[in-house]
């Protein structure tokens, strides 16, 4: 009996430590959750001020995303649009949303699925004088779908920086693209040629003998598919189906 007294004291001891487990890490996440929405935003914040070359280490990120506009774009039309709130915006939950975007089928070279209606994007500068835009991209490498940031200077063809924030690419191979020198290499580079979306990762080095070379980085090493994932990225991104019609509205002053 003293035994079994025993057993089910060792049982009761162990469910109770259980539950005031849970409780202590379900309380903790609940608690933290706010914490943790800031901390993704100023993340969020500091990526795309990033990818514009903007990002001063050590000052106030608030106080240096306040030069950026946010706004929402309809990529049907290639326009600013007020019909969508920026408060709360989650474009992630759009793109899922049958309602606010589209199936991509054969169109899919960025292995997305679908593609959202409406985009936030970001530029610095006056309205109708914005001397730089990021738009957010994404695609699916090898392990992983890539998220990231692109800045276009004000012809809105040129590089300023890629940057990718978020994504499970291997350490040492795929996970070269947060390389700061891989990274060095696409500011001055350029999306189109003749209107037509040009830019590609290429094998080897390229340097001004390249032919084209002012559309061509480096591939990663020993990362060809991660590499061609963000090739193909950017070729739908920067395409009809991504922002090529609200880049044009931009150029033309009709965004």
């Amino acid at each position: 009996m003293a035994n079994n007294d025993s057993t089910q004291r060792t049982l009761l001891v162990a469910v109770i430590l259980c539950i005031v487990c849970a409780l202590v890490v379900s309380s903790a996440a609940v608690l933290l959750k706010p914490a943790q929405v800031v901390n993704k935003a100023l993340d969020r914040k500091a990526n795309i001020l990033a990818a514009a070359g903007m990002l001063i280490p050590g000052e106030s990120i608030e106080a240096q995303f306040e030069q950026v506009t946010t706004k929402i774009v309809d990529l049907r039309t290639g326009k600013f649009t007020d019909d969508v709130s920026l408060e709360g915006f989650d474009q992630a939950k759009v793109a899922k949303d049958s309602d606010t975007s589209i199936a991509l089928g054969d169109d899919d070279l960025a292995k997305i699925k679908r593609r959202e209606n409406y985009a936030m994007v970001y530029l610095i500068g006056k309205e109708g004088d914005f001397d730089k835009v990021i738009l957010p991209v994404r695609g699916y490498g090898l392990w992983s779908t890539l998220y990231g940031f692109l800045a276009l200077e004000n012809d809105f063809n040129t590089v300023v920086g890629l940057g990718f924030y978020q994504h499970g690419e291997t350490p040492g191979l795929g996970g070269e693209i947060d390389n700061p020198k891989w990274k060095a290499m696409w500011p001055g580079k350029e999306i189109y040629d003749d209107g037509d979306v040009a830019i590609q990762l290429i094998k080897g080095n390229v340097d001004s003998s390249t032919p084209g070379a002012v559309n061509k980085v480096d591939a990663l090493s020993g990362a060809t598919l991660t590499s061609r994932g963000v090739g193909n990225l950017l070729q739908f991104w920067m395409g009809e189906l991504g922002y090529q019609q609200f880049l044009n509205n931009l150029r033309s002053g009709e965004a």
